[in-house]
């Protein structure tokens, strides 16, 4: 069940217009007090005005897109959020489903503004919003301004409010999942802009419930059903066509797989900015639901160690774990758990362009995010009650049994570094999807 964060405003936000300046007051709220105060958090022109409102127009597309969900479940549809500093810009957003993950970096280089406060907040894209992302021309100036409530699109034909609207938690689920299989892409090809247009010309416009595979032949790059050699297998592809409509004004595209081929990253380059999509193996299965850094999380580091890092780095500010460990002496093993806590909370994300992490500050309480991972709550209860018994264990095996759900005994065992258990997660996922309650519980108790 979800279990949003409810916001609440002190006065609505106003637009004046005074000797041909148009200023904005925007009403925000935030679970940090410090960012209750701030009045706005950037104001200023984006150079890329078409190609960053074809950007808006995707990740719009991409929130409104149901892959796998029933039509009741829609009204757990949420709206993107922006990370405003380090003079960046970053758009994130979700498919309802959970299985696209779409983000909107805008360069120093493509903004002309104010950055007046560090920070993040989430946005409504309405349908009038939409429909001024889609009238935007190669001729139109486009001015930006975010504030914690509201962000206003302006252009010299449009002028259209966006709402803010609460954050679920499975957002920050997902956004502590996605940099894990981001940081771990491998690079396969870059396209030109041809390139990509024609590669697109062979993706079926109808849901397709098996794999489909890309492949280059020496004719270029094609979309099949028919496995060749080095050729990659992609679930799902008819989400592909959330990129249709932005290949015309790319100036190059690249594609990355993941090493374990759980998911695919593809980027859209444009001259100030660039578009973000990472896809999960099937419509099926939301990054929500991913557990891959779950076990470097069993050590828990104090949460003040979590309040200092939050308080050293601005949002969308470069981070170094290697860097930081050398320049603050903290051991590499000390960091990657870090690194990993603040992955899981949704503070840290990846970059597939610039190869490395940067920092977002979520318009949470730490302790509130710190609450995100319940397959690790129930792995810390299992160990609360006693309900994990080593029964051997030597160097390179090891065999438990641990009591689940209603009672049931499972068996977990160990051989060198694999594990593997007797439950119904474990039979369904193995361990693509990070380790079963009852594996972590295991690990807990050797640790």
């Amino acid at each position: 069940m979800e279990t949003d964060f409810n916001y609440q405003y002190t006065y609505p936000s106003s637009f004046s217009l005074i000797n041909a300046r148009k200023s904005f007051s925007f009403s925000h709220c935030s679970e940090i007090e410090e960012d209750c105060n701030v009045p706005s958090f950037f104001y200023g022109r984006i150079k890329s005005a078409f190609e960053v409102s074809k950007c808006f127009s995707a990740l719009a597309k991409t929130v409104g897109s149901h892959f796998a969900i029933t039509p009741g479940q829609l009204i757990y549809l949420k709206d993107p959020i922006v990370s405003v500093g380090n003079r960046e810009l970053r758009f994130e957003a979700f498919s309802a489903c959970n299985s696209v993950y779409a983000r909107v970096d805008i360069s120093s280089d493509g903004i002309d503004g104010e950055f007046l406060h560090s920070g993040c907040t989430n946005i409504d894209f309405n349908d009038q919003t939409i429909k001024a992302f889609n009238a935007v021309s190669q001729s139109d100036k486009l001015f930006l301004g975010v504030g914690s409530r509201e962000v206003q699109f302006i252009t010299d034909n449009h002028n259209t409010i966006e709402k803010k609207v609460s954050l679920p938690d499975r957002w920050i689920k997902g956004l502590g999942n996605v940099q894990v299989y981001l940081s771990q892409m491998e690079h396969l090809f870059k396209l030109s802009r041809i390139e990509a247009i024609q590669l697109f010309k062979t993706l079926p416009s109808t849901p397709i419930k098996g794999d489909y595979y890309l492949s280059k032949n020496s004719f270029g790059y094609i979309f099949s059903p028919s496995y060749r050699t080095n050729s990659l297998a992609i679930g799902g592809v008819h989400r592909l066509g959330l990129l249709r409509n932005l290949i015309l004004s790319i100036d190059s595209l690249r594609i990355y797989k993941a090493g374990d081929e759980q998911s695919v990253a593809i980027v859209l380059e444009f001259k100030n900015a660039h578009m973000t999509f990472l896809f999960s193996k099937s419509v099926f299965r939301g990054f929500s639901g991913e557990g891959k850094n779950l076990d470097n999380l069993i050590n828990k580091l104090p949460i003040e160690w979590i309040k200092g890092i939050n308080k050293l780095f601005q949002t969308n500010e470069s981070f170094n774990p290697t860097l930081l460990s050398i320049e603050n002496n903290i051991g590499f093993k000390t960091m990657e758990e870090l690194k990993s806590s603040l992955s899981g909370i949704g503070l840290l994300g990846y970059s597939l362009i610039d190869n490395s992490y940067f920092y977002r500050k979520l318009p949470f309480k730490l302790e509130r995010l710190r609450s995100f991972n319940p397959r690790l709550e129930n792995a810390e209860k299992i160990i609360r009650n006693e309900d994990a018994v080593i029964i051997e264990k030597t160097s390179d095996y090891l065999k438990a049994e641990v009591k689940g759900s209603g009672g049931v005994a499972h068996t977990v065992i160990r051989k060198n570094d694999n594990y593997h258990c007797t439950c119904n997660w474990y039979t369904n996922n193995k361990n693509d999807r990070g380790f079963c309650k009852h594996i972590l519980a295991v690990q807990i108790k050797l640790a």
